[in-house]
């Protein structure tokens, strides 16, 4: 796990390789044509397909990887609106129990939304593992002491709510840990840097036809592909980049403030 500032560093720095590999590349490639075109003028016709080709799996991938980075970021999103949501019914599921018991569940409760918001905060590797332990702690106090008393309330009816309602705010906890674990393989970031690499190669050779080098066109081309791959990368990451999930973790301290 790292941190944002070190996340930051590591972006910028995928941002800036991409961007000059990428204009290198692209002069790379205008001056393998304007050699190639010099030899042999007729040998770049029929080329069009296979940069066709090319710049069509760039952009599906480029496509897959952004869509599937927007759709992990919707779902841990969702995740701790589902949370929130979760600890929030059955902490008021507490008054079905047997007087003796909500008291002291109540405070292992503000006890483990606390733990949860420390460890959303928690960017170090070590102090993660610690406070994910305190929670999971916390949580097998609060379903010891429900089991407890359910067995005492002796009420079906009761027993069903309580129990299902701490079973579901367990099972999101291990949702939201999978999901914060789930990135597509490395080799579809290499895949993708590779096809980009291999694009504008391609570009170049493309343009050789032109007495100078468009600037305006290479440069924005470079910017917006390494623009892109930043974008795929901050939103895959969204504890540690500019674009963030922390906002929504407004509604679990929200929550934390109305347990009085």
């Amino acid at each position: 796990m790292v941190t944002p500032y070190e996340f930051i560093l590591a972006a910028l720095f995928i941002f800036a390789t991409t961007f000059a590999a990428t204009l290198a590349l692209l002069r790379v490639g205008r001056r393998i044509g304007i050699r190639k075109r010099a030899s042999d003028p007729e040998g770049a016709v029929g080329l069009g397909a296979i940069e066709g080709a090319v710049y069509g799996v760039m952009g599906l991938l480029l496509a897959f990887t952004f869509s599937g980075a927007a759709a992990r970021f919707d779902v841990r999103r969702q995740l701790i609106v589902r949370e929130t949501n979760a600890i929030g019914t059955a902490y008021l599921r507490l008054d079905l129990l047997p007087p003796d018991y909500p008291a002291k569940l109540r405070d292992d409760f503000r006890n483990y939304v606390d733990a949860r918001l420390s460890l959303n905060r928690t960017r170090l590797e070590g102090v993660a593992k610690t406070e994910m332990s305190a929670a999971t702690a916390f949580q097998g106090q609060i379903w010891k002491q429900a089991v407890a008393a359910c067995k005492e309330a002796n009420s079906p009816a009761v027993t069903s709510l309580v129990l299902s309602s701490l079973n579901e705010m367990i099972d999101v906890t291990t949702m939201r840990t999978a999901a914060s674990q789930t990135h597509p393989p490395l080799v579809v970031y290499l895949m993708l840097l590779t096809l980009l690499f291999t694009s504008s190669l391609l570009a170049g050779y493309g343009s050789s036809g032109g007495i100078s080098p468009s600037w305006l066109h290479m440069l924005g081309y470079a910017s917006i592909m390494a623009i892109s791959v930043y974008v795929i990368l901050d939103i895959e990451f969204p504890r540690v980049g500019f674009v963030r999930v922390d906002y929504v973790d407004q509604l679990l301290r929200d929550l934390r403030d109305s347990m009085r």
